[in-house]
């Protein structure tokens, strides 16, 4: 009786601390007032004069390009940025204070500065050390700043988890940039230099799209209703007041321009490369079907409709594979509905290939530990697994056909290919978190050669692990080294402390939050 009089003593304690800290950190009202809405696409505009009659050329049809080199994608935003004269939307999950994250911050700043509105639209978890920063830039004319689902503490931030934590535990995982309301570049890239392949560390392999047309049109109303849903709060409601934060900025965006990263991506920018030459008139682009699949923004506060979630929406508008599923996800856990999906192409005859990171080369090793058991079963189902290896060296290229074969690659793209026909590049992760909790976001794209383009990078075996069974049934791992098989028959390149840690937590009841 006395431990039980103890416990509840611990409860009532919690309970009335939670119940304090909210009353002191309480969320403020949400925006009032008219809210800026998306700017239809004007012949007013450089990009509108551009694109509009290509458009015209293609009614009813989006163009598109595939942004599968690091490089390519920050050049794209950069010079779209550059090109913007009244309107740039960015959505963003994480907002990096590296290189590349204040470059691109300095470029929206300027865009500013000439008359173009600016609205961002950030994950409140993704953008740690820019609190001084984004509260100078709200307050500057033209620029509006919102923060979904913002942590009410602002330091330490994490504590809000524990007066909080049902709401936190919601992100935003959507990213797009949106210039003009006519081009838009939307995938699986964050901001920072580990997305664009650039600076030491980890550089991830992954994947946006550029498109201009209908499909750009509804990035512009979907934005919208992030912006004005019961998630996003002004920024100057949630920030400290600034302490020099612009000065922070330029202090920062001097140093970044001097690095060696910086001077990498200005050879890119000056070598002329496909936006610029679009931006000359050319039309490079794959004219095609392209939808927008988006979940309803109230998934951030635990009310979407099921009918309204991405998931469901994604799977009734792709349809079912006939003939072959290639699916790439940084984080893949299927779980028990998905594993037994996949095994029910297998039986059909799909060929169904699966691609994530191995153990080395994750920068998750939690949610590896939760993949293990399904690619075993899946392994032994039919399906071919492939585990990215992580080689260090240079990187001299960020390719999709290449993979990132540079410095600790490690995977972050989220797309997958239909019967060589069509393919889906978003945000969504194939696991339960994007599943349930995060709002995701991406285009299902009519393309047989960008699908194409995908399936054959997967086919190069040198930058993956195979991982298939062995005669006695047990798991085993390929790759192949000077055109040699080498085989392993434990994660590879990783320590037994290693190993044994991601099996531990392979037993922890986390799964529904990875």
């Amino acid at each position: 009786m006395r431990f039980i009089r103890f416990l509840l003593k611990i409860v009532v304690v919690l309970a009335l601390a939670i119940f304090v800290l909210r009353l002191i950190y309480p969320l403020p009202d949400l925006p009032s007032g008219e809210a800026s809405a998306a700017i239809p696409v004007s012949e007013e505009t450089n990009l509108g004069r551009t694109f509009l009659p290509l458009m015209a050329d293609h009614e009813g049809k989006t163009g598109v390009i595939p942004l599968a080199d690091g490089r390519d994608a920050l050049v794209s935003r950069i010079l779209l940025a550059r090109a913007a004269q009244e309107t740039i939307d960015v959505q963003y999950y994480i907002w990096q204070t590296d290189t590349t994250g204040w470059i691109l911050l300095d470029e929206l700043r300027m865009a500013a500065e000439r008359g173009v509105r600016v609205r961002m639209l950030l994950d409140d978890n993704g953008i740690p050390g820019l609190d001084n920063v984004l509260a100078d830039l709200a307050e500057m004319d033209n620029v509006e700043i919102r923060l979904f689902n913002p942590f009410t503490l602002r330091q330490p931030k994490l504590l809000s988890y524990v007066f909080d934590p049902f709401r936190l535990n919601r992100r935003m995982h959507n990213k797009s940039m949106t210039v003009d309301g006519v081009a838009t570049v939307i995938g699986g890239r964050n901001i920072g230099d580990i997305y664009f392949a650039y600076g030491e560390g980890t550089a991830y392999f992954d994947y946006d799209v550029l498109a201009v047309g209908p499909g750009a049109e509804d990035v512009s109303q979907d934005f919208d209703r992030y912006w004005t849903s019961g998630s996003s709060y002004n920024a100057l409601d949630i920030l400290d007041p600034s302490d020099g934060g612009l000065d922070e900025l330029a202090s920062a965006v001097a140093q970044a321009t001097q690095s060696s990263q910086a001077s990498e991506y200005a050879k890119v920018l000056n070598s002329g490369p496909v936006i610029s030459r679009l931006l000359a008139g050319e039309d490079l682009f794959e004219w095609t079907t392209v939808k927008l699949i988006s979940d309803d923004p109230s998934k951030g506060l635990g009310e979407a409709d099921r009918s309204d979630l991405l998931l469901g929406r994604l799977a009734e508008i792709m349809g079912r594979p006939e003939r072959s599923l290639d699916l790439v996800s940084a984080y893949l856990i299927p779980g028990a509905a998905g594993t037994a999906l996949f095994e029910d192409y297998l039986e059909s005859g799909v060929e169904t290939r699966l691609v994530t990171n191995s153990l080395e080369a994750t920068d998750v090793p939690i949610v590896h530990s939760a993949w293990m058991g399904y690619r075993d079963q899946l392994v032994r189902a039919g399906a071919e697994v492939l585990e990215l290896r992580s080689r260090p060296g240079k990187t001299e290229t960020s390719s999709l056909s290449q993979i990132l074969t540079g410095s600790q690659s490690s995977l972050h793209a989220k797309t997958f290919a239909v019967d060589g026909e069509r393919i889906f590049i978003g945000s969504f992760n194939f696991d339960p978190r994007s599943a349930a909790l995060n709002t995701e976001m991406g285009f299902l794209v009519e393309s047989s050669q960008i699908a194409r383009a995908l399936s054959e990078s997967l086919d190069q075996t040198e930058v993956f692990y195979q991982v298939s069974e062995d005669s006695d049934g047990k798991i085993q791992w390929t790759e192949t080294v000077d055109d040699a098989p080498k085989v392993w028959a434990e994660e590879p390149n990783t320590s037994t402390m290693q190993r044994i840690m991601v099996k531990i937590m392979s037993y922890l009841p986390f799964e529904w939050v990875l």
